[in-house]
Formats: C-alpha cells, structure tokens, sequence
C-alpha cells in the first residue's frame, strides 16, 4: 500500500475524533546504516539476516540485498545462521551457576544443574513457539513483565499453562545477567509439528474450545495486558504497534474502557507512523455500549502455541507474552471449525461470534500491518467494506479517487502525497 493511500483508508475510520498527542516523540528504532539517522521502519525494517533497522530508503531493493522469506531456498540457512549467532551472544551472558543456585533455593536447596545451553532448531520449534527479534529493551522487559502477570492470573483457571516459579527483569541487579522467568516445562510437543488426522484435530478443537469457555468466565472492563503479578490489572497493551516512545520514555496505548477508545487511539497512532516514515512505507469503528466487558485473548493463531501429547489431549498453552483483553466478538471469533463445536457444546452466542468473525479478521488485517500481499490486501479491504457497507461496490481504484476528495483538505495527507510526488515512495 502506498503510504497516501494507506493514510487515506486508516483515516476513514479515525475521522471526527481527537486523541492526544505524544510529546517530544521518536521513532522505535534509527536506521543503523552506514551514518543514517532517519527513522527505520517497524516490522518490514527489521532484518534479522544482517541485523539490520532499516529506513524506507535502505529497504529499496536495490540497496538491501539480504532475501526475503518469499526466496525460502536462500532466506531459511541465512536466517537460520543468524538465528544461532544471536542466540549464542545471549548464552555468553547468561551466568548458569547463579540461575542453577537461584533454582536451588525455590527448591529447599535441592541441588540443581542446567545443560549447557546450545543452539538446536528443531528441538526449539518442537517445544516452544517462535521467537521475537528486535524488540526494544524496555518493551521487552514489559513484554515479560506481562507474561508473568497473565501466566499468574492463568492459575485460578482451569486453563493448562506454565506455573511461574521466578522471575527477574534485567537491570534489576541480578546475577543471572540476563531477565529470565524460571516456569514449568510442559510435556508434549507443539501443534504445528504433528502431523495430525481429521479425527485427531477435531479432539484439539473441542478441547480449544472449552479453553474459549473457560476464558468466557473471566471478563474484564478493560482493554490491554495485565500488568501486576498477583492481580487481575489491565494496564497498557504491551504491543509494539501500539507503543510509542515520547520524552524518551516508553508509552502505550491502554487501558481502555470501549473497543471505539481502542480503535481510535491506535488508528490515530498508527497514522502518526505512517506520517514519520514508520509503517507503511514500501507499499504506497464499532458502536459503543454504555458498559462493555473485556476477555483475555492468546495473540497466536498459528498452532506453534499448542502442546499436544501423542494420543492430541492438550498438554499446555504456551507463549503468553502478547496477550491482552479484548472485546468478546473479537476474542472468540476463530477458527471457524469452532462453530459446531461451540454449540454443541451450548454456547450459541459464542458461535455466533465465530460465524460472524471475518469481519473482525478483514479489520485487524487491514489496519497495522506492511502488507506483503497486496492483491490479498485488496480483496480483505474490498471484503471489509461490502461487509460494513461503507464505500461498498467500489473497486480500489475508484474508492481511491473518492476517498483522496474526501479528504482533500487533510494537511497531514497532502504532505504525504507531496512527498510521493518528490519519488519518496515507489
């Protein structure tokens, strides 16, 4: 998406509300090469190849040379190597003797030893979900922060995730050198590592489903990430697209009390980016009730987030760190093999929720995101906008040329169709 044309559609759908505006604000990361100080763009920018942050100029393929997932003959050895060579920097740091005597002591001095740690793909991937690269240092701690709080709260569930023995965040003088949380290993292996029948994954999704059920008791009055180990408080979402960094302090959006605070303030957020060159830079709302109710949501939807153990009984949910409360629509809204199941299991308003969720899907992914796909952004946006009936019937083309008259007399969008017309954007 060209970023005018990006600013435009977010636009539609911020339009008529005033947010405040972070002071003194910055960008997340600064392009790392050679002596380039401008901005590096968020998720497309980062290159975990040549650990690189690149801004919109050094992501041009004619300067950035390193391969893109889509090459996966080229890109899987190369990101595999760098995946290692920073994995083996973290273990230099990590002071085994003084986690094994940390993990002594929650054991009544029982001794405790730990392997050496190494690096072992495959093994990786069958235990464990995905790893993040290029998180900023304090959103990282926040992300960990909040990890505990949500595997904390999790224990008064009859949901089946990681007890949470200890923790620490770097910089809390800690002898380990690094922030850790020390958590019970899960038996079984990850989801998307089985090979699995019809029969088999229908028993997964029934069980997924009473873990919907089960989160359905718990409902919260606000949107965002716990926070607080031991209470049940929402804070800030602890997201990056939903961070900013002002006054050289990190500042997310949340909490917030209506799923319409949630979209506004990240919409006007990330139109804020688009215009610092942040998002959107290679490709150039919801009625409020008077009291709403919030639900705890798992942010993975691949699978790798499941353990399974040989017979597909569920073992544990793992990766919690991106979690957040959201709307009850947006919550229980997949896949959509849930359907039968939830109402079999009497739940019919929660299928509903799932029978009507592609809106929901087209809205998420339509806002936020470098898409790659562009033929497929168009379809989901085209698809979003029949579905809500705003703009319906028109083509991109077409909705492009009434939407820039629409918002002819927006400043910010006028500085950015001025910078296409110097050739900033492709």
């Amino acid at each position: 998406m060209r970023a005018p044309a990006a600013y435009t559609f977010l636009a539609s759908f911020a339009c008529g509300y005033q947010t405040p505006q972070f002071s003194s604000t910055m960008p997340m990361w600064t392009c790392n090469v050679q002596s380039c100080k401008r901005p590096a763009v968020r998720t497309s920018g980062d290159c975990i190849i040549c650990n690189g942050h690149l801004c919109a100029e050094r992501l041009r393929p004619t300067v950035h040379h390193c391969p893109g997932w889509q090459e996966a003959d080229l890109y899987d050895p190369a990101a595999h190597k760098a995946e290692q060579e920073e994995l083996a920097k973290l273990f230099e740091k990590i002071n085994t003797s003084a986690l094994a005597a940390r993990a002594s002591s929650l054991q009544n001095g029982i001794p405790c030893s730990i392997p050496s740690f190494h690096y072992d793909r495959e093994t990786q991937f069958s235990v464990m979900g995905g790893m993040n690269y290029h998180v900023n240092f304090d959103l990282q701690m926040e992300l960990a922060g909040c990890e505990v709080a949500t595997l904390d709260f999790l224990e008064q569930t009859h949901v089946t995730a990681p007890k949470v023995f200890d923790f620490a965040l770097e910089g809390d003088s800690d002898p380990v050198g690094v922030g850790y949380i020390l958590m019970e290993k899960m038996p079984g292996i990850s989801l998307n590592q089985c090979r699995y029948s019809e029969d088999q994954m229908k028993k997964v999704i029934s069980q997924l489903a009473d873990i919907y059920i089960e989160l359905h008791r718990f409902p919260f009055d606000h949107l965002g990430s716990l926070d607080q180990p031991g209470r049940s408080h929402i804070g800030p979402f602890a997201r990056e697209i939903l961070t900013d960094l002002a006054d050289s302090k990190m500042q997310a959006i949340g909490p917030c009390s209506s799923l319409e605070e949630y979209h506004v303030a990240s919409i006007r957020l990330i139109l804020d980016l688009i215009l610092r060159e942040e998002l959107y830079t290679q490709q150039a709302a919801q009625t409020q009730d008077h009291h709403q109710t919030f639900y705890l949501k798992h942010a993975d939807d691949k699978g790798d987030h499941i353990l399974v153990d040989k017979d597909f009984n569920i073992t544990g949910i793992i990766d919690w760190e991106w979690a957040h409360t959201i709307s009850e629509a947006v919550a229980f809204k997949s896949p959509m093999l849930f359907l039968p199941v939830l109402e079999e299991k009497g739940y019919p308003h929660m299928a509903e929720y799932v029978r009507k969720g592609r809106v929901q899907h087209q809205f998420a992914f339509s806002c936020g995101y470098d898409i790659a796909d562009w033929d497929g952004f168009l379809g989901l946006f085209r698809g979003l906008r029949d579905t809500v009936g705003v703009d319906n019937g028109l083509n991109w083309t077409d909705w492009k040329v009434a939407a820039l008259d629409r918002y002819r007399n927006d400043m910010e969008l006028q500085l950015l169709l001025s910078r296409a017309e110097q050739n900033c954007y492709t």
